[in-house]
């Protein structure tokens, strides 16, 4: 992410992790906060010590997070979640949707059976919920499909968007692109997410899957309009 972002209070944390027998660069993203600092995204089991280095060359320690928002309930998303929580004392958020395949009532929609350690949720979260950071207002916005409660993180004075999966940029060009088919449930709905954020003023996004993109609402129009097909 370039300077200026860093300097205005986001930073992302891509790690490489072995996940599925594939090896995967993810992007949690850490937004700071006059508390201390919010994680957006966990990553998988083993995301641990990745996440740990790169909070100490931001001047944070591990034990600073004060809260994590799932974007939604995702292995490679939630499945570092309790290795974290064992060394941290962090508030979990997450859509109420997702809230029961991350506390274990649910399993997880995707995957073999073989699930990730179940963990307490102690914020449910709803479309329009605001969180004041030192990026600005970063507002929760409903971007089901990719997973029924999937969320996105929006600052509107930046015309900044955190978009978990509803996006995607990990083509070799990097481009960005609307989720995958398959890995999306209802491609119907993520469609009606990707028009819904269509309707934002976004200059430039961070995915999870191809981390920092410098574009925005053209594009994603252009998806929308498009109906993914590119």
């Amino acid at each position: 992410m370039p300077a200026d972002e860093r300097e205005a209070g986001v930073h992302t944390l891509p790690i490489t992790v072995e996940y599925g027998n594939r090896t995967l660069t993810l992007t949690p993203t850490l937004v700071e906060t006059e508390r201390g600092p919010v994680l957006i995204d966990a990553g998988p089991e083993g995301s641990l010590e990745g996440i740990r280095t790169h909070l100490r060359s931001l001047g944070y320690a591990l034990e600073d997070i004060w809260l994590v928002v799932l974007t939604h309930h995702d292995a490679d998303h939630a499945g570092g979640l309790d290795e974290l929580l064992e060394a941290v004392d962090a508030v979990v958020a997450t859509h109420r949707e997702e809230a029961p395949y991350v506390t274990g009532e649910r399993d997880p929609i995707k995957g073999d059976g073989d699930r990730y350690p179940p963990v307490d949720v102690d914020l449910e979260l709803a479309g329009g919920v605001r969180i004041p950071t030192l990026a600005g207002p970063m507002d929760v916005l409903e971007t089901p499909g990719h997973a029924p409660g999937h969320v996105s993180l929006y600052f509107p004075e930046d015309g900044f968007l955190i978009a978990g999966d509803a996006l995607v940029a990990d083509d070799v060009d990097g481009t960005l692109s609307g989720p995958k088919p398959e890995f999306t449930p209802d491609m119907d709905r993520a469609l009606d997410s990707v028009g819904e954020l269509a309707t934002r003023e976004i200059e430039h996004v961070v995915c999870y899957h191809g981390g920092y993109v410098d574009s925005g609402s053209e594009r994603i129009r252009e998806l929308s309009e498009r109906g993914l097909e590119d």
